[in-house]
């Protein structure tokens, strides 16, 4: 009877001291452990960052929806460029790319948005972002659906996701600029290769916040916004129309998307492939969305990082994520300390 007494007060004191423990722990911190992540803040208080690029050198440059490029060094967001932009509800400066090759141009990409529409720019960075270029102008705009992604894909050429600036007819219409993705040459030519002869690539697109190649097959795909639900995660071909104004039901005569989230509202934003994952940002889904592919197939999806708030983009780069929230745009609730850059490594 004794042993049995001595065995249930170690017992006692082993569950107490197991609490005790946790109870000095963040409820953050014990969810990070269980899922082995590593998660680093690299920037805060900042105005709602957009887009994130790297420099070959590693250095992270970014925009924020106000106007400023700024490059992070030792944990310090340094300006190296304001751009006088229109910022309205969703537009503003927007899209960044650095040329692939950096090393030999200093040259550097932005989508922003002007009193007259959206503009694709070129500068050259030293010090600062000297000697604007404009490439392409006059993309259509509006309060909301400006699209705004800019990346370099395998081929060298530029693409440009641009929103339907609220015309949604205009999307179907191949001599607009608008609900489109773009391609165009480094110096803003039409490449010879463009299914229409002109800037043209793909197009039926509502609202495309996101583009990435996939790392080994080197196709490329899209998340798009789509109304009250419907939001798509579509695999672009060149010439491919993608339906909208229609919704996800579409017809046979328009191209599938490859995931359509109509059950909630996630309105993804950025798109990043890390091998055989997709992670996709959700701005109202408030989430990043992990997406397990087995080829081509979908075979499961799980949402990370709930916490956060509005995620607009996700990069990756050296075995890491690279998150930004979106919470100070106007739609989102601003927590201490936003908006973030945030690293994460799985």
């Amino acid at each position: 009877m004794v042993k049995g007494i001595i065995a249930s007060v170690v017992f006692l004191v082993i569950i107490l001291t197991f609490f005790a423990y946790q109870s000095n722990k963040s409820i953050d911190d014990i969810q990070i452990e269980k899922a082995k992540i590593e998660i680093k803040i690299l920037a805060e208080n900042l105005d709602t960052p957009w887009a994130i690029d790297f420099l070959p050198d590693d250095r992270l440059i970014f925009t924020e929806r106000s106007g400023r490029v700024s490059i992070l060094k030792n944990g310090k967001a340094n300006v190296v460029g304001t751009i006088d932009v229109s910022e309205v509800s969703e537009s503003g400066l927007l899209g960044i790319a650095v040329d692939p090759e950096f090393e030999d141009n200093n040259f550097i990409y932005l989508y922003y948005t002007h009193d007259d529409g959206n503009r694709v720019s070129r500068f050259i960075l030293n010090e600062k972002l000297e000697d604007e270029v404009i490439l392409l102008d006059n993309i259509p705009n509006a309060r909301f659906h400006d699209g705004g992604r800019i990346k370099f894909g395998p081929d060298g050429k530029l693409y440009i996701t641009t929103g339907d600036a609220t015309i949604p007819s205009a999307s179907q219409n191949i001599n607009s600029l608008a609900g489109k993705i773009l391609r165009i040459n480094k110096d803003g030519s039409v490449p010879e290769d463009n299914p229409f002869e002109n800037y043209v690539y793909s197009y039926g697109h509502r609202n495309p916040q996101g583009i990435v190649w996939h790392p080994i097959t080197n196709e490329l795909y899209s998340s798009e916004h789509g109304p009250t639900r419907n939001d798509e995660i579509n695999k672009i071909i060149k010439g491919g129309n993608y339906g909208w104004p229609t919704e996800c039901d579409k017809t046979s005569e328009f191209i599938q998307p490859i995931r359509c989230y109509a059950e909630f509202t996630l309105a993804p934003s950025g798109i990043a492939f890390s091998e055989n994952y997709l992670y996709v940002s959700g701005l109202r889904g408030t989430q990043l969305r992990k997406i397990t592919f087995d080829g081509e197939k979908i075979v499961n999806e799980e949402a990370l990082f709930e916490d956060l708030g509005r995620i607009r983009d996700v990069v990756e780069h050296d075995g890491y994520l690279y998150i930004s929230t979106s919470n100070k745009d106007g739609r989102g609730l601003p927590r201490e300390n936003d908006d973030k850059i945030i690293r994460i490594k799985l």
